[in-house]
C-alpha cells in the first residue's frame, strides 16, 4: 500500500507486516514475473472497429447476397473502367469490404476455410434469422441459446466465408 497525500503517491511501500521499505531495498528485491498488460496501458492496441474483407468470386452476386440476404447497406464501390470491383457492405456500425478475385492464385481455390467473422446485434436473432430465411437463406444452424449466455445461429456467404450473428439471450 503507498500512503497518499494531496492526491500523490509519497513514502514507502509497507510490507506485509506494516514497514516501509525503501527505494534501495524495493530495487535489491527479486523481481515479479511481467505483468499482463491491461487496457489502461497505453502501449496496448486498442481498436475501435474491425473491416473484415473478403476476396469473392463474382463480386454482383456477392454484393447481392449481402444485401437482399443478410440486409446490409451498400456503401461505397469501386470500378475499373465501368465494371464493379469491390463495395462495403454496411450493417450497423460494422462493415464488409468485398472484392472481385483476380484469380492469380487460382480460379477454383477454396475461400472462406479457418475462420468465422462473430457479429453481435440487439435485434432479435429469432427475426433476423426468419427474415434471412424468408430471403433465400441457408442457415448452417438455427437460432439456439449457447451454453454462454449468448443466442446465435450460423451462415455462410455464396464463397464460403462463415458468419455467426447472436445477442445476448
Amino acid at each position: 500500500m503507498v500512503a497518499k497525500k494531496g492526491g500523490r503517491k509519497t513514502g514507502a511501500k509497507k510490507t506485509a507486516t506494516g514497514k516501509g521499505r525503501t527505494a534501495k531495498a524495493a530495487a535489491a528485491a527479486p523481481t515479479a514475473p511481467p505483468v499482463e498488460r491491461r487496457a489502461k496501458d497505453p502501449t496496448t492496441l486498442r481498436l475501435r472497429s474491425a473491416t473484415p474483407g473478403f476476396t469473392v468470386n463474382d463480386i454482383a452476386r456477392s454484393v447481392a447476397w449481402y444485401r437482399d440476404v443478410l440486409g446490409c447497406i451498400v456503401g461505397e464501390e469501386w470500378r475499373e473502367s465501368g465494371i464493379l470491383r469491390g463495395a462495403t457492405m454496411r450493417a450497423g456500425a460494422v462493415e464488409f469490404f468485398l472484392g472481385q478475385d483476380d484469380w492469380k492464385k487460382g480460379r477454383d481455390r477454396v475461400k472462406g476455410q479457418g475462420f468465422r467473422i462473430y457479429c453481435s446485434t440487439a435485434q432479435n436473432v429469432d427475426a433476423v434469422a426468419a427474415r434471412i430465411k424468408a430471403a433465400g437463406g441457408v442457415l448452417t444452424h438455427e437460432p439456439r441459446d449457447e451454453p454462454w449466455g449468448e443466442r446465435d445461429f450460423g451462415i455462410i456467404d455464396p464463397d464460403g466465408f462463415k458468419l455467426t450473428i447472436s445477442a445476448s439471450a
